[in-house]
């Protein structure tokens, strides 16, 4: 009987060990994804026109009057807020950029205007 005990609490003890096991590796995981995820959506959505390095000098941008995202005045002078915006409903004041509420989710856009933040860096 006693035996019977310690073996269910050795099971327990190694499950409770593989499940914390388990999600500190999902979260990792999940950290590592989102972090492959901005190059990924602004490669597939926004370089077309604000090109590999943010400065819109594709003929695309051009065309269109897109915003040169590395841009330390404008990166200054915006808010998230308004980044995320212009990002989901789009933009007709400065340039023409199509509204991606339809293709992308909250959290991706919020993963996104992290990624035009650090495009500052590229400013030379």
């Amino acid at each position: 009987m006693l035996r019977l005990r310690y073996d269910a609490i050795v099971r327990l003890y190694f499950a409770a060990v593989f499940i914390l096991v388990s999600l500190s590796s999902f979260a990792s995981f999940a950290a590592t994804q989102q972090a492959r995820t901005a190059p990924h959506l602004y490669r597939r959505y926004c370089v077309s026109c604000h090109g590999n390095d943010g400065r819109a000098k594709t003929s695309k941008g051009k065309f269109s009057h897109a915003r040169d995202l590395t841009d330390a005045q404008w990166q200054a002078e915006v808010s998230d807020e308004r980044i995320f915006n212009s990002i989901m409903n789009g933009r007709n004041v400065r340039g023409n950029m199509p509204a991606f509420a339809n293709k992308l989710k909250d959290k991706e856009a919020d993963v996104l205007v992290n990624f035009v933040r650090g495009l500052k860096a590229t400013q030379q």
